[in-house]
């Protein structure tokens, strides 16, 4: 069983920057890909990257391209750099890890088993 909790989250002003971080905790530490999906009221839930297991391949969503960067460290945290925010990206952030050791990012939300709570991040004037 895998554990998420994610941070960072918040409001802000357009033009502004967050950093969400997630941490994975589990009984014995496995490599898997993560990835960050989000929820805006009254949507349906949304790729917004992803990395794999070594963080040396990534995704990110064309609505995002060029704004925000996921990265990881060598084990079960990974990091959304947003910035340049807009107020379509209002919305809660959620982390999600793939089941299978050594995977690869996926923009899939079905390819991901574990899930946090999420976090919300507001983006007005």
């Amino acid at each position: 069983q895998v554990q998420l909790v994610e941070s960072g989250g918040g409001s802000v002003q357009p033009g502004g920057s967050l950093r969400l971080s997630c941490t994975a905790s589990e009984r014995t530490f496995a490599p898997r890909a993560m990835g960050w999906f989000r929820q805006a009221p009254g949507k349906e839930r949304e790729f917004v990257a992803s990395t794999s297991w070594l963080g040396r391949q990534s995704e990110h969503a064309d609505s995002v391209k060029g704004r925000f960067t996921i990265s990881r460290d060598t084990k079960n945290t990974v990091y959304l750099q947003m910035n340049t925010l807009k107020p379509e990206d209002t919305a809660i952030y959620y982390c999600a890890v793939r089941p299978g050791i050594y995977s690869d990012a996926s923009s899939s939300s079905t390819d991901y088993t574990y899930w946090g709570p999420g976090t919300q991040v507001t983006v007005s004037p």
